[in-house]
């Protein structure tokens, strides 16, 4: 029932923006607000809850690929910088900019962990130790990488060019890795 009403949560904010009620999601799910109430106490504590199903789901699915023997530190970085979790939908800039204004304690956590990826750095760290990467900034490197794949966000850029979140992912991990210059055959 909760992995319903968080759906059906996020539902809500993609029709109505995170102005909808309690009210609102019951009529959606067909429940009783008791029902509901057993569940979830607020509409932030779904939303803390959808929160910590993302990072969780985001921090285990990097674990896996960090933990890989079987992956190449450049194929581990790909992968890392492309996990998307089940509910990617609900990162947008919109939403965001929503929850930074009604619920600033959990857009902060979102935006914190946004801006943070200390398994990347440790790859990118590794590969500069190894000759794999160049020898570059690594915050510079960072930023560039973080804002890059935050840019997905802008779900309407996408949309109106017909690029999904994992084609943008992929793109953006090929230019950031390979550049934009092809390289000629010899």
């Amino acid at each position: 029932m909760k992995a319903r009403i968080m759906k059906a949560f996020l539902e809500e904010v993609h029709e109505k923006s995170m102005k909808f009620t309690m009210d609102d999601l019951t009529k959606r799910l067909g429940i009783s607000k008791r029902t509901l109430y057993e569940h979830f106490s607020s509409k932030t504590e779904i939303l803390d809850a959808i929160i910590d199903s993302t990072l969780k789901e985001f921090d285990d699915k990097t674990e896996i690929i960090m933990q890989d023997t079987q992956l190449t530190l450049i194929e581990k970085i790909k992968k890392v910088i492309t996990v998307i979790p089940k509910y990617n939908d609900f990162y947008n800039w919109q939403i965001l900019d929503q929850m930074r204004k009604s619920h600033p304690a959990q857009w902060e956590r979102v935006h914190a962990a946004l801006n943070e990826w200390d398994e990347l750095r440790e790859l990118i760290e590794q590969g500069i130790r190894e000759g794999i990467i160049a020898d570059q900034n690594v915050s510079l490197l960072m930023k560039l990488i973080i804002d890059a794949t935050n840019s997905t966000m802008d779900r309407q850029f996408f949309y109106e060019n017909s690029i999904t979140v994992t084609e943008a992912l992929d793109s953006i991990v090929d230019i950031l890795l390979f550049g934009l210059i092809k390289k000629n055959p010899e």
